[in-house]
Order: C-alpha cells, then sequence, then structure tokens
C-alpha cells in the first residue's frame, strides 16, 4: 500500500489540505500518516527570580503538545467521517524538532510517496502559495509534494495541468504522472509556452504524442512571449484542478517565485501545486 505524509499544525489551512489527502487516498489506494511536530523554545532563565529547573518545564511543555495531539486527532477523524473517507487507514505521528528535517527524514524511513500539506503566508508567492516550509520539503524529498493554497478548496481532480518544454526529464515525469491521473480518472492538459526565444522541433513534439497515444493526455502548444501569464490563463479558463512542474534543483523554485510572478499568481493561481522530481 502506498504512503501519505500529511504534516499538519492543526489550524484551517490544514484541516482544508486534509481532505485532499484523504481523496489522494482513496483513488490511489494509499494509508495516510499524519504528522505534528513541534519545537521546544530555549529559555533564558537570567530574567526569573524564581529557580525553575529547565526538564521541568520542558516537561510541562511536552506534555501541553501531547495533550494538544490527542485533542486534535478526532477532528481529523471527523473530517474523514463527514465526507464518508472513515475507511481510509489513518495513523498519527508526534514529533520534537525541526518540521522540515522530521518531514524528509520521514519520507525515507516510511518510504513516502507523497507528502501533501497545507500553505500559506502573507509575504510574496514563496510564503504566500507554498509557503518556506512546504519549499524546503518540495526541494529536500524525492516523494511527490502536493501544496495545498489555503484558497483551494476541494473539487474532483478531472484535469491535470503539466508544463514543459519537452525536455528527457519532463518526459520521465510525465509518465509518472500517469498513475495519479489514472486513479482520478483525470486528463492530463500539458501545456507549452512557445516563446521567441524558445522553439522545439515538430518532430520530438509529435514523438510525445505518439508515445502518450493511448493515454489521456492531450497537448497544447500556445505562442506567447508571457510565460506565466498564459500558464495562469490556460488554468483559469481550462478548470484545471491540479498544476504538475518539474523540480530540477533549489534554483527553479527561486527563480520561478520571482518578484514580478508574485503579484500575478498570489491573485490568480488558486489550484494545488503537484512537484515532480527528475532522476
Amino acid at each position: 500500500m502506498r504512503k501519505i505524509l500529511f504534516p499538519t499544525d492543526f489550524s484551517e489551512t490544514s484541516n482544508n489540505a486534509f481532505l485532499y489527502a484523504l481523496k489522494l487516498a482513496e483513488n490511489i489506494d494509499a494509508e495516510v500518516i499524519t504528522l505534528h511536530v513541534y519545537e521546544l523554545p530555549v529559555i533564558d532563565m537570567s530574567y526569573t527570580d524564581v529557580p525553575v529547573y529547565q526538564a521541568e518545564v520542558y516537561e510541562s511543555l511536552e506534555l501541553n503538545n501531547f495533550e494538544n495531539f490527542k485533542d486534535q486527532i478526532p477532528v481529523l477523524r471527523t473530517i474523514a467521517e463527514q465526507h464518508h473517507l472513515q475507511h481510509i487507514k489513518i495513523s498519527n505521528v508526534l514529533l520534537q524538532g525541526d518540521l522540515v528535517t522530521n518531514v524528509i527524514n520521514m519520507t525515507k524511513v516510511q518510504h513516502i510517496d507523497y507528502v501533501v500539506m497545507g500553505t500559506e503566508g502573507a509575504t510574496g508567492l514563496k510564503e504566500f502559495f507554498i509557503g518556506t516550509a512546504t519549499a524546503s520539503v518540495m526541494t529536500g524529498t524525492k516523494a511527490l509534494v502536493l501544496g495545498i493554497p489555503s484558497e483551494s478548496n476541494y473539487e474532483p481532480i478531472k484535469k491535470i495541468g503539466f508544463t514543459t518544454q519537452f525536455t528527457i526529464e519532463e518526459l520521465d515525469s510525465l509518465r509518472k504522472l500517469l498513475p495519479l491521473a489514472r486513479g482520478f480518472d483525470a486528463e492530463i492538459e500539458c501545456i507549452y509556452v512557445r516563446t521567441a526565444d524558445n522553439h522545439v522541433n515538430e518532430v520530438i513534439i509529435a514523438d510525445w504524442k505518439v508515445i502518450f497515444k493511448e493515454e489521456k493526455v492531450t497537448f497544447h502548444i500556445i505562442d506567447s512571449n508571457e510565460v506565466e501569464d498564459t500558464i495562469i490563463e490556460f488554468i483559469n479558463t481550462n478548470n484545471i484542478h491540479l498544476l504538475a512542474m518539474l523540480n530540477h534543483k533549489r534554483s527553479f523554485w527561486e527563480s520561478l517565485f520571482h518578484t514580478s510572478l508574485t503579484k500575478k499568481m498570489a491573485w490568480h493561481l488558486k489550484v494545488p501545486l503537484l512537484a515532480l522530481h527528475d532522476n
């Protein structure tokens, strides 16, 4: 059985993303492992007149986190029941330490297939859309990472957008995307924005069409020098429910989420983002 890791802070944003994790589990026959991570603060003992033992303070904080964890688990169970997904196998893990480090470690130890994370922020697209933690997870693990914007309300995933420039790495990534599409009985809409400086050989495009002729894959070649605007418009006008992109390395995300894109995407793009990885 496949495994989905769901890091949560029990916020509304996380609870909203939990439904995506459950629906994903239902459609690809997977179990969900929820993960809550807490950090113990550094205690400065120089400003108190009352003798306080650090170990006792930490023990109290750990107990409070554990009690909160126990109180929140039924909330997740209720979400599953409300959407008739109580049959999904769910286990729960509580860990102390850094969120990103624990998530990446668990993806390795537990052989996680997907990580689903709710995301929100306030300053810039990297924070607003995928969040710094989610961005770090996307670039630090080989698992497929699905970032769910806080404003994204779940809809059945019937159309998956996939941006491409017809590279060998993207060919492999598109193959990896097929099982997910089949699980949801979804169509994959491949988007190639052809600019004045970027022309792919027509023979390569024809080869891709032959390779995927038996699959629900459609190719859209759009001439435009405004790549980001064109992708946004395509997603909005074609009712795309999920956008998949190949994540080469950290610099990819840094170049993708630059300032000029922040305002456009923050206001217009509200669909989940799936980060695929090359080998």
